[in-house]
């Protein structure tokens, strides 16, 4: 039996790329210093960061573009995967720490604390953490979500209660009593399963991970948008009430794309600590949240893998342009989302999709209802 071919979409490639750039890039940071391919070891840690950034990215895209959520809020989740991954490195330290202390974190020591709060148990094992570091993103967007959507709350009303959600942890996150840091947040990291963080092994190890973790989340989310559910998905955003009027229950499907965007923001979260070494309540910010819109915008929502291109050359800009002129970057940031909105409003893949030949359009899950219709 002949199976169907099918072409690779934007996300299969997306995923190749990734998965395959950032294997060399891992590969290339082993050889000898003296070799003209050697990748600098910053080089890891800033292409690590970015590719989680990128999950960042097509966990908003998967709310905004094909659900039509505006969230304004997804820091909170990528946050709190940082966290749980951060506690997990935090107890790793073990006796290495300042005070040298096995069962408290040195934060804990130096805030006089006498035992380790309940919501640390578990902590001293990778699985239980990354369990957590989707457990807990899963967990608040689950419990917002069945609030917000079965109130029937959309439009800015929304996107500027997202917002008050991240921001209000933050401002929880910040407090001493919390027991996460306070405004230090978590650092000083040792090593992750045993292996010096410090390594360039390690180093490329993680940056591989993390790259086949940004590949797996394309395959998945390109799997379930290419299934009933993503037609399901995309009739919700482009008319609800006709999709409720068919018998369908809207607020179900925005609250289980919720939680899955969630659910993989948690893991760019988890991948994005230990690239960077620290977690603090900066990564609530608010401004984190709008900043992962504007990735997405630049890449293109709706795509999959213009976001994932967004972030890498948004991060990539900001990390050249605050090498120059860092007290100009939030003005440029600005101004590119003001004239991507003018002047490219689907992004870099809308430019993509223009210069394919017309004989060349095909259907996808990553297509409005308007563009269906437009395929012969």
């Amino acid at each position: 039996m002949r199976l169907p071919w099918r072409p690779l979409s934007g996300a299969d490639w997306a995923a190749v790329c990734v998965l395959s750039g950032g294997s060399a890039l891992a590969l290339l940071s082993l050889l000898p210093e003296g070799s003209p391919l050697h990748v600098p070891q910053f080089a890891v840690g800033l292409a690590g960061k970015y590719l989680a950034y990128a999950i960042l990215a097509v966990a908003v895209d998967l709310v905004w573009g094909f659900a039509g959520i505006l969230t304004l809020g997804h820091a909170a989740f990528f946050a709190l995967g940082g966290y749980a991954m951060g506690m997990y490195l935090m107890r790793e330290i073990g006796t290495r720490g300042v005070y040298g202390n096995p069962n408290l974190p040195d934060f804990m020591v130096f805030l006089s604390w006498d035992h380790l709060p309940w919501y640390w148990y578990g902590f001293s094992h990778l699985p239980f953490a990354l369990l957590m570091a989707l457990l807990a993103p899963g967990a608040l967007a689950g419990c917002f979500g069945w609030l917000a959507f079965r109130s029937r709350v959309s439009g800015v009303y929304l996107s500027i209660i997202t917002q008050a959600l991240t921001y209000a942890l933050m401002l929880a996150f910040f407090r001493n009593d919390m027991g996460f840091g306070g405004n230090n947040g978590l650092t000083d990291f040792k090593d992750v399963a045993g292996a010096n963080l410090h390594q360039p092994g390690t180093r490329a190890a993680l940056l591989a991970l993390t790259a086949l973790a940004l590949a797996f989340c394309l395959l998945a989310s390109r799997a379930i948008l290419g299934s009933r559910f993503g037609a399901l998905l995309v009739a919700v955003r482009d008319a609800e009430s006709r999709t409720r009027f068919i018998g369908y229950r809207p607020e179900h499907i925005k609250l289980l794309v919720w939680v899955y965007s969630a659910l993989i923001a948690g893991v760019g979260g988890a991948f994005y600590v230990i690239q960077v070494g620290i977690i603090n309540p900066g990564e609530f910010a608010p401004g984190n949240s709008i900043e992962a819109v504007i990735w997405v915008a630049v890449g293109g929502r709706g795509t999959l893998w213009g976001p994932v291109l967004g972030a890498l050359l948004v991060n990539l800009g900001k990390t050249l342009f605050t090498g120059l002129l860092p007290e100009l970057w939030l003005y440029a940031l600005g101004l590119l989302f003001i004239l991507t909105t003018l002047f490219l409003p689907r992004g870099v893949a809308g430019l993509w999709r223009a210069a394919k030949p017309a004989g060349a359009a095909e259907v996808t899950p990553e297509m409005t209802s308007a563009d269906h219709e437009a395929v012969p």
